[in-house]
């Protein structure tokens, strides 16, 4: 099941207000070579491009859909190409800065990434990432819970896609064993105030539900989407609901 740009879109403004705050901790630097991983539709490495505006970016995402987006944004210092954080790991290039928003709560094994990501970092190159704090997310938690009972256990052949996401504590430790200086790491809730269930169904559809949906028949689809609607009434039984989304944010410096 391909991503799809308009329903991912459809919470732009509470999907760029960590963006922003993570962009704010970056420092402007002189000719900065620079890679987005998991860049969308592109729209916020064009941002980037402005705000920094003698470095050079490269936006990759897996998705062609997204992609398709970004055509249209790409100039001299701003360019796209479709490829995935494992393969720009096991390249030869490195880079000033590594930015990436919302995308690597994708990747497996952080414990092993992010060293990775910081080998890739040139001397007193920057790291600045974000991420959705899936296991304290309440609609996170939900879409587990369904996925491990039957009949959808067993449509999903015992699938579940466990979050690699680790706790703010384990990222401090590991950017520090790993030369990351001037850490400046927070856990902050952006909220999502909704009106009705169905925008709490409609924000995680963009994201997080699309890899169960797809192991999943037209059927089978409907009545996932059916069961995990109840538990999202469930547990928000008042409205209008506050759902206190938490996000990790994390910049360094290499040594």
């Amino acid at each position: 099941m391909p991503w799809n740009p308009e329903v991912y879109n459809q919470f732009k403004n509470i999907r760029f207000k960590p963006f922003f705050d993570l962009a704010d901790l970056i420092a402007d630097e002189k000719e900065m070579k620079a890679i987005d991983l998991g860049c969308g539709t592109g729209e916020q490495t064009a941002i980037l491009t402005e705000k920094f505006p003698q470095a050079t970016f490269i936006g990759i995402d897996s998705s062609p859909e997204m992609l398709e987006k970004s055509k249209s944004l790409e100039n001299e210092r701003l360019h796209f190409r479709q490829s995935t954080t494992e393969e720009i790991l096991a390249s030869d290039e490195n880079w000033d800065l590594i930015f990436s928003n919302a995308a690597l709560q994708w990747s497996d094994n952080h414990k092993d990434l992010f060293p990775k990501l910081i080998s890739k970092l040139k001397t007193n190159g920057q790291l600045a990432i974000q991420m959705p704090y899936q296991p304290g997310n309440i609609l996170n938690q939900i879409l587990s819970e369904v996925a491990n009972e039957d009949p959808f256990k067993t449509q999903l052949n015992n699938w579940n896609r466990p979050s690699a996401v680790l706790t703010i504590d384990e990222y401090a430790q590991v950017l520090f064993d790993n030369g990351i200086e001037d850490l400046n790491l927070s856990q902050k809730v952006y909220p999502i105030i909704a009106e009705d269930h169905e925008t709490l169904f409609n924000f995680i559809s963009g994201s997080a539900l699309i890899p169960y949906l797809e192991r999943l028949d037209d059927e089978q689809q409907k009545t996932f989407s059916t069961e995990f609607k109840h538990r999202i009434v469930k547990n928000f039984p008042k409205l209008p609901a506050i759902y206190s989304f938490k996000r990790i944010l994390m910049y360094g410096r290499k040594k």
